[in-house]
């Protein structure tokens, strides 16, 4: 018996390899396979279509009484339904002796409980329908979040209204929120990566810059539940409030669950914060460079630049495709520090805007230990280089098709699309800001290339950043400036419970 079993797996392997080997020459005589038609072509020999043109889907906004905006996109791909809520507010509104306060705020309102339901019975609810609830207070902006099956929507929407409208900031949530983050500050310093980009906005922005604090032990003791309470109801008012939802939904039934859950929601002027007057942002450090040591590393994390720009500058999508100039496979900066001269595995430079603040222009990069003060030079010299020497047609071809090819990622589905309408409102830019910045790219010339890049690229002003290991950086930092300025990282403070 045993022995028929074998002969039948043997038989039936080797009629299935035969097939195969059947199956094979017939692809290769009627479709002529060929090994050459499978070589790998150079990327300049590939051609592709012309992208297809993007358009908007079509949306619905309008404006509750009580001053929320909503925008409805209807999307029936799926029966999923999601929404966003922007709320203006952020972190860079805290006090500076309550730095942590706005993150402590969106923590809570999700993880602090209702005075209906518990944060446990929260999560039970959400996760047994497969949904999702998050709110989070980010630097310029607070957001809050939900996604629904569409037969779960009235149920899962009441849930986020609730946590929206009555959150009971807990005390005992409270307490476990700031033990979390202290754990955070105590660790803070484990990354050199981490520690780079920190330092470096505080030499760009200044140390007590909302866009550089640091949260800090003292900061975080000084925070108490009064203190989330009062935050929360200054900024979460329904006239600072945009409100998007996308998906599988009826229209008419959408606008009576919103007005049923936020149209009866009333501005509380006695407490609503003012329009906050934001700093005058300014480069608090005019040049130089600066060094942290860190014994334990056997490479160099540098960053160099100065202070940028905003979004809705009129020479912003010169600057992007300046970016394309200088970055990626076959930028100025891969080509020459990367491929050339092998100084580091990934290298970067890039005018890095922000929508109402000027961001920084940011150069940087890992290398050797012993490459720390060639690989600074190097950065140095290719930007110098591309404000002297001409961009060539072939180098903005390549720059501007790399641009206008990305385009379409801003359009990948109708929430991403949604959110970026959201964002302009909050923001004060036109609604079709991206369609015009693509038409600025397409229309972008060599001359305006060499325009930004003498305008906007200040080498004076560079700052730079070395986080390294001082005993294996040779030759010194002193060959890049007789004048290197230590910072100090330690903690201040010590860790409470």
């Amino acid at each position: 018996m045993a022995r028929k079993k074998i002969g039948f797996v043997t038989y039936y392997w080797r009629r299935l390899i035969y097939i195969l080997i059947i199956a094979s020459a017939f692809l290769l005589t009627n479709f002529k396979f060929s090994w050459a038609s499978t070589e790998a072509k150079h990327y300049t020999d590939l051609t592709f279509p012309p992208l297809a043109e993007i358009t908007l889907p079509k949306y619905e906004r309008y404006v509750l009484n009580n001053g929320m905006v909503v925008y409805l996109m209807e999307d029936h791909k799926l029966p999923l339904v999601s929404g966003s809520m922007v709320i203006r507010t952020g972190y860079r509104l805290e006090p500076d002796d309550q730095v942590g306060l706005g993150s402590l705020v969106g923590n809570l309102m999700r993880t602090g409980g209702t005075k209906k339901h518990s944060a446990h019975q929260i999560n039970q609810m959400l996760e047994q329908k497969a949904a999702a609830v998050e709110i989070s207070i980010g630097e310029t902006a607070g957001s809050a979040s939900f996604s629904a099956l569409r037969e779960d929507l009235n149920m899962v929407f009441g849930l986020f209204s609730e946590i929206i409208h009555e959150p009971i900031f807990a005390q005992d949530k409270l307490d476990l929120a700031k033990t979390q983050e202290r754990g955070q500050i105590a660790r803070r310093n484990d990354s050199p990566d981490v520690i780079a980009n920190r330092e470096f906005k505080k030499l760009i922005y200044g140390q007590g810059s909302p866009y550089a604090r640091t949260t800090e032990y003292a900061t975080l003791d000084n925070i108490q539940r009064p203190d989330l309470v009062r935050f929360y109801q200054q900024y979460f008012q329904p006239n600072n409030i945009i409100l998007g939802i996308v998906g599988d939904f009826d229209v008419a039934k959408m606008k009576s669950l919103i007005q049923d859950s936020f149209g009866e929601w009333e501005t509380n002027t006695g407490i609503m914060a003012k329009s906050p007057t934001l700093p005058n942002v300014y480069q608090v450090t005019p040049n130089g460079v600066f060094f942290i040591n860190q014994t334990q590393l056997t490479q160099s994390n540098i960053l160099i630049g100065h202070l940028g720009g905003r979004f809705d500058s009129q020479d912003y999508p010169a600057l992007d495709v300046l970016n394309g100039v200088l970055n990626g496979f076959g930028g100025r900066l891969f080509n020459e520090i990367r491929t050339r001269q092998g100084l580091a595995y990934s290298v970067y430079g890039i005018w890095s805007p922000r929508y109402d603040y000027p961001g920084i222009f940011i150069a940087g990069g890992q290398t050797r230990s012993d490459a720390t003060v060639q690989f600074v030079r190097a950065v140095e010299t290719e930007i110098k280089r591309i404000q002297d020497q001409t961009i060539t047609p072939e180098e903005l071809a390549f720059a501007k098709e790399s641009t206008l090819n990305s385009f379409v990622f801003n359009f990948q589905d109708s929430e991403q699309t949604l959110a970026r309408l959201m964002k302009y409102e909050y923001y004060n830019y036109p609604p079709d800001f991206l369609f015009r910045y693509r038409r600025a790219v397409e229309a972008t010339t060599v001359a305006d290339l060499q325009r930004v890049a003498n305008k906007y690229l200040r080498p004076d002003n560079f700052v730079t950043l070395v986080v390294g290991n001082q005993q294996e950086i040779k030759p010194s930092l002193t060959e890049l400036s007789a004048q290197v300025t230590p910072i100090n990282i330690t903690i201040p403070g010590s860790y409470k419970n």
